[in-house]
C-alpha cells in the first residue's frame, strides 16, 4: 500500500487582492503528473480544501476538475478528503453521492448514533491496493468543532469530549481492521507543532485546544495531518503535517512545499518520501533604508511576464536619520521593472523593536487574531489568563464561525 498525503490547498485564496488561481492550477497539474508517475493507491487530502466556507465558483471548479481528471488518469485511485477549519463540512459533503463514482470519499463532520455513541462507520474507509483488496484502513477525522463533539450528549468539557471522539474511533478501527495497518487523517493543531505567522487562522487559545500526540498509539502506522502550513513531523516521524502546497503568506516564502509519498510495508515503519512542489510564482521581500531598497529593486529581473506569473513583491522601508520623503512610494514604483513584478505590499517601518529585537518583528491589528488580542487584554490588566474563561471565549468564536457556516449550508 502506498499513498500521497497533502493538505491545506486553500483553493480560492487571494493575497492582498491578488488571485492565486494560476498557482493552484500549476500545483494541481503537477500533482496529476505525480499520480501518473507514482500510481499511488490513494490520495489523502487533510482538510482546508478551500480558503473560506463560501468559496468562489472558480475554486470549486478547480477541485472538481482535478477529481475528475485524477480518476481518468488512474481509475483505481481512491481519494479521501476531510473538512478543515476553513471549510464548511456541509458544503464539501454535498456532492458526496456523485463523487463516489470517482472513488472519492468526502467527510465533512462527525455524527452521533445516540448519546455518546459516535457514528464510526462513516469515518472508517477501507483503503484498497492495486488488486482491489483491503490493504489498510483510513480513520478520517474532520476538524472537530465544540458544537459537534458536545452534541453527543456526553456532558464532558470540550477537550475531554474531543479526546473521547478520537478514542472511540481508534478503538473501533482496531477491532474492525483485524491486524491491517491503520492510517489516521486529521485536521487539528498538535502540541509542539510549529505555526506560520500571518496565514493560519488560530484554532488554539494558549494550548487549550492543542491535541497531544499521546492520542495516536503506536499501532497507528501513519498520522496524516492538516492545518499547520509548515511541513513537519511532531514528536515522531510517523506523525506528519504535509504543509500547504503554495505559500499562503510572505512568512511562508522560505518553506519547501511538498506532497508526501507514504509506503506501508509489513512489520516496518512507514517509509516517507518528500515530493517537492515547484514554485509557480516566486515571492520577494525587500527591506532597508530607501536608498538600499531602490538599489535592490534596480537588480530585479526585468523580464516582462503575464500578470498571473509575476513575482509577488513586499517592500519595507526604514527611515535614514530623516523623515520619509513624501514621494517614497512613487520612487519605489518608478524603479520597478515594467510588467515584471507585482508590488502587493508596501510598508513604512520604524526602528522601534518589539520582542526579540528584530526590526521586522511587528504585528498590526489586522495581523492579530481575536484570541491573541484577548490574551493581550488579560496581560495588560495584570492577570494570568484563566483557562475556563478562555474556553468560553473559544466557544463564542466557534459559535460565530458555525453561524456563518449554517447560513451558507
Amino acid at each position: 500500500m502506498h499513498f500521497f498525503h497533502t493538505s491545506d490547498w486553500h483553493l480560492g485564496q487571494s493575497l492582498y487582492g491578488q488571485s492565486r488561481e494560476h498557482e493552484h492550477a500549476a500545483f494541481l497539474s503537477w500533482l496529476l503528473d505525480q499520480i501518473t508517475i507514482y500510481q499511488p493507491d490513494a490520495l489523502l487530502i487533510a482538510g482546508d480544501i478551500f480558503d473560506t466556507v463560501n468559496p468562489p465558483i472558480s475554486a470549486q471548479e478547480q477541485l472538481y476538475r482535478f477529481l475528475a481528471e485524477a480518476h481518468t488518469r488512474q481509475p483505481s485511485l481512491q481519494i479521501i478528503m476531510i473538512a478543515g477549519n476553513h471549510d464548511s463540512g456541509g458544503r464539501i459533503e454535498l456532492p458526496a453521492p456523485l463523487l463516489k463514482a470517482l472513488r472519492t470519499h468526502v467527510i465533512g463532520r462527525v455524527r452521533w448514533l445516540s448519546a455518546g455513541v459516535l457514528d464510526t462507520e462513516q469515518l472508517l474507509i477501507p483503503m484498497m491496493n492495486q488488486h482491489n483488496e483491503i490493504d489498510s484502513w483510513c480513520l478520517a477525522m474532520p476538524f472537530l468543532r465544540p458544537a459537534e463533539v458536545t452534541a453527543g450528549g456526553q456532558g464532558l468539557p470540550t477537550m475531554e469530549a474531543v479526546t473521547h471522539v478520537y478514542q472511540q474511533l481508534i478503538t473501533t478501527a482496531k477491532e474492525q481492521a483485524e491486524g491491517l495497518p491503520l492510517v489516521l487523517m486529521s485536521h487539528a493543531h498538535l502540541l509542539g507543532g510549529a505555526t506560520s505567522e500571518e496565514s493560519e487562522r488560530s484554532i488554539v487559545i494558549g494550548t487549550a485546544e492543542a491535541l497531544s500526540t499521546d492520542l495516536f498509539p503506536s499501532d497507528i502506522s501513519y498520522v496524516a495531518l492538516g492545518h499547520l502550513h509548515r511541513p513537519q513531523s511532531v514528536g515522531q516521524d510517523r506523525i506528519r503535517y504535509s504543509g500547504s502546497p503554495i505559500p499562503m503568506s510572505f512568512s511562508e516564502e522560505s518553506y519547501q512545499h511538498q506532497v508526501l509519498h507514504i509506503q506501508l510495508r509489513p512489520d516496518q515503519p512507514a517509509h516517507i518520501e518528500s515530493l517537492v512542489i515547484p514554485r509557480a510564482v516566486t515571492m520577494i521581500r525587500i527591506s532597508g533604508v530607501l536608498a538600499d531598497v531602490l538599489a535592490q529593486l534596480a537588480q530585479l529581473d526585468p523580464t516582462p511576464r503575464a500578470i498571473s506569473e509575476q513575482p509577488f513583491l513586499e517592500v519595507r522601508v526604514y527611515p535614514d536619520n530623516a523623515p520619509f520623503p513624501p514621494d517614497t512610494r512613487q520612487q519605489i514604483e518608478a524603479t520597478l521593472p515594467t510588467q515584471a513584478v507585482r508590488l502587493i505590499r508596501f510598508r513604512k517601518e520604524s526602528w522601534a523593536r518589539i520582542g526579540d529585537g528584530d526590526p521586522d518583528h511587528k504585528l498590526t491589528v489586522k495581523e492579530q487574531t481575536p484570541q491573541s488580542l484577548y490574551e493581550k487584554v488579560w496581560s495588560e490588566l495584570g492577570h494570568s489568563p484563566d483557562p475556563e474563561v478562555f474556553a468560553d471565549f473559544a466557544a463564542l468564536i466557534d459559535e460565530l464561525n458555525q453561524s456563518e457556516q449554517d447560513v451558507i449550508s
